[in-house]
């Protein structure tokens, strides 16, 4: 294996892990919020223009098909809010629902929400209600499921619990199939701190838990981004029957997925994006009753996953598109908005080293190569 010398000393790769054939239907359903690959050789501004590689962008997602995952596009993780503006992610929607097509049984659903009404103190919670119901439109009539993403604007907007039900109730009484309802919590998104009219998570959880229950046939499931496992089962024990907990914690989703005596999380995930051939392997094991292997494959995967999602871990994007750049599913290491910039070096230096521990640099001979291409740049070769 080769080796590689990095801010913290010299390293030796241990190499790929052969991980268990991806065998669908799996156990639980997986999704994974997906990254956009930008066009660098686009004429652009590169801090206000959304500009798209779109057969690299779309050929990943026919990666993550080809290893039985589902597809959650238009996320944050595609920097949703963060680079890629409403018009952007609309043509993504519509390009990867055509790309799947071509892949017999695969899930995909995607975000809607409220990003092309910007906040501010003269929107009104009727403005918000009008957005989504854009919003959603655009998504159902290009065929598509939704994803009802939190809302930066209704956030400001809202004054109390019942702004969010009277927007919750009008949004999910008029979508034509079940949706999954998407909590981001603060750390992720700060504008969004106080969600569903509380600050502290678990009364704003109540918030929440009326509104699915009161449209319990409207909501295929609820995906919780509060990285607090003990917030997310004790909401996964009081869902109504049939609805799903997608959990979005990336420091404790392998304990939840497994699941207890009393039930288990679904996944809806941006860590699923960097540690694809992972989850398929993880989940093939579970499928033969197999949590030995599911456990062992998953282990090694959330260090790594907890350090691209530390804090502030809104730029945990920077880590997903520097793995896809280590793996060759991209030519270049450049985000939409120029984000590559949010993380140091020696930031990616460790991640580097945990994606080896976990057997995720599948051609290390090219990892090292791009590894030493950044260090240099940086200064430290």
């Amino acid at each position: 294996m080769p080796s590689i010398k990095l801010p913290e000393g010299d390293y030796t790769l241990q190499g790929p892990r052969d991980f268990p054939m991806a065998t669908p239907p799996f156990p639980r359903v997986a999704l994974a919020a997906a990254h956009v690959v930008a066009d660098t050789l686009a004429d652009q501004n590169p801090w206000l223009d959304a500009k798209i590689d779109w057969d690299r962008t779309i050929a990943f997602r026919k990666y993550l098909w080809s290893l039985g995952l589902g597809v959650a596009e238009a996320m944050d993780t595609a920097q949703r809010g963060m680079g890629l503006d409403w018009v952007a992610a609309q043509e993504l929607i519509r390009r990867s629902l055509d790309a799947m097509q071509d892949h017999p049984g695969a899930v995909m659903a995607s975000g809607a929400g409220t990003d092309h009404l910007a906040p501010g103190p003269d929107v009104t919670v009727d403005d918000v209600i009008r957005a989504y119901e854009e919003q959603c439109e655009a998504v159902e009539a290009m065929g598509g499921r939704i994803i009802l993403m939190a809302s930066r604007a209704l956030a400001k907007a809202a004054k109390s619990p019942a702004d969010y039900e009277r927007v919750y109730d009008r949004i999910l009484t008029q979508v034509r199939q079940p949706v999954v309802i998407h909590w981001l919590g603060e750390m992720f998104d700060p504008a969004l701190e106080g969600y569903w009219g509380n600050h502290d998570h678990m009364a704003a959880m109540d918030t929440a838990l009326a509104v699915i229950h009161a449209h319990a046939d409207k909501v295929d499931g609820v995906k919780v981004s509060l990285l607090d496992d003990q917030k997310e089962i004790s909401m996964r024990r009081r869902l109504p029957k049939g609805v799903r907990m997608y959990t979005g914690d990336d420091f404790n989703y392998a304990e939840l997925i497994a699941g207890d005596e009393h039930g288990y999380s679904d996944a809806l995930l941006g860590i699923f994006d960097p540690i694809a051939p992972a989850v398929g392997g993880a989940l093939a094991s579970l499928s033969r009753n197999d949590l030995a292997t599911f456990h062992d494959i998953l282990a090694p995967t959330v260090p790594l996953s907890r350090h691209i999602f530390k804090a502030p871990t809104r730029f945990y994007k920077t880590g997903v598109v520097f793995m896809a750049w280590l793996n060759g599913h991209q030519d270049h290491f450049v985000m939409v908005g120029g984000q590559q910039s949010t993380r140091s070096i020696r930031h990616f230096s460790e991640l580097f080293r945990l994606a080896d521990k976990a057997g995720l640099l599948r051609d290390p001979d090219m990892a090292v190569a791009r590894m030493r291409t950044l260090l240099a740049l940086h200064g430290a070769a």
